[in-house]
């Protein structure tokens, strides 16, 4: 059995992915912003929602199988975007696009990638979804949203919550950079994980593709932090998600609302869904966990659009206990990059699979066949437990 397939949890999987992957890159997925206090707290409030147990019911013939804007999809989970993915495995947003497409659910692709849109569609066989951060040349945008289509994405997820980078300690410290920079330290890093550097060796992959060579003037994104600050638009607005949608030509999902307000102004501007979304505890340290704030934006949309929820999933139960708050879908991103940086693709497969087998059992005990009829009564409280 290998290291990957003995791992029972999540939290096992991180432990493995952190012995094998650089620490900058390990650190970029691992953290938060400021104090991180965001960051810990989407984990830690899943854990003051308790589930209510059932006995003496039918558990035989479950399904966790749902759909997501139209696509079924095999639970109610997908791969959320995630920026550097392929430096915690060589080829990394191929390796986890192939994983989503095989065990049917959606993978979306990070506009800040190291595979390129045209990497991943040359790789897959099934369209996948693609998210968009938009920058002040609205040029490049029109163009980054033409290649979308030719690569027949089903949906694209717009980020609200990144018109300026909140401070992220350990990559300042770490001097993150794709490629990594070779200064001392970073290649000591690289020389303790012989099995990284081996893949990165044996691919072409190394920096931001869906940028580079695709970007007027720019040919170095050592400094992505310096970079961003120069580019992300501050001015973005929600006038902008029509013509971003209508240039699209197809569903369009709003990642970031954190507020009932912003919610249904993501209604009233077109989103077809919203993910409730602190940016994974990256960006406003000191905000409410994803989940903590779910129940409200539910509340505020009243079954207007899609709703999902990104944010602290760590286990099954994590995922079943959004569903009972009103989640549609969840998306995972630290979980697959962690199986990820594990073991590649097949770490990606048994994060999906750890999520999958915690979800059923927890399911089956709280009395339930059918992922659809999840609910309110499945929890105590309907909500956080103080």
């Amino acid at each position: 059995m290998s290291a990957v397939d003995a791992c029972l949890t999540i939290a096992e999987l991180k432990d493995l992915a952190r012995r094998r992957v650089p620490k900058m890159f390990f650190d970029y997925a691992d953290s938060g912003s400021w104090t991180e206090s965001t960051y810990r707290a989407n984990e830690s409030d899943f854990a003051k929602i308790l589930l209510r147990q059932r006995v003496a019911v039918n558990m035989e013939g479950r399904t966790l199988a749902t759909d997501m804007l139209g696509e079924k999809i095999s639970m109610p989970v997908a791969l959320a975007p995630t920026g550097l993915t392929g430096m915690q495995n060589a080829d990394g947003e191929i390796k986890a696009a192939r994983a989503a497409e095989k065990f049917g659910v959606p993978f979306t692709l990070s506009t800040m990638s190291i595979c390129s849109i045209e990497d991943v569609a040359e790789n897959t066989s099934k369209p996948f979804w693609f998210q968009l951060y938009v920058m002040r040349d609205r040029k490049f945008i029109e163009r980054l949203i033409d290649r979308t289509k030719a690569a027949k994405c089903s949906a694209l997820v717009l980020t609200m919550d990144l018109q300026i980078l909140g401070q992220r300690h350990k990559d300042l410290r770490n001097g993150l950079s794709a490629p990594p920079k070779f200064t001392p330290k970073h290649i000591w890093q690289m020389a303790t994980r012989p099995r990284w550097c081996l893949g990165m060796l044996g691919t072409h992959r190394r920096t931001f593709r869906n940028l580079v060579g695709h970007v007027d003037n720019l040919v170095d994104l050592s400094s992505l932090s310096a970079w961003t600050a120069q580019q992300f638009d501050p001015t973005l607005s929600w006038n902008d998600v029509g013509w971003i949608k209508d240039r699209f030509g197809g569903k369009v999902i709003v990642k970031g609302v954190l507020d009932p307000e912003d919610a249904r102004l993501a209604v009233s501007h077109g989103a077809d869904g919203i993910i409730v979304s602190n940016h994974g505890g990256r960006q406003l340290d000191g905000a409410p966990s994803s989940i903590r704030i779910l129940p409200e934006i539910v509340e505020a949309v009243g079954g207007k659009t899609e709703i999902y929820l990104d944010g602290g999933i760590r286990s099954g139960q994590d995922v079943l206990k959004a569903i009972a708050l009103g989640a549609k879908s969840t998306f995972i991103g630290r979980p697959f990059l962690y199986g990820l940086g594990a073991g590649g693709e097949a770490g990606v497969t048994r994060s999906l699979e750890i999520i999958r087998k915690e979800m059923d059992i927890t399911m089956a005990l709280c009395g339930e066949r059918d992922i659809k009829n999840i609910g309110a009564h499945n929890i105590y409280k309907n909500g956080l437990v103080n």
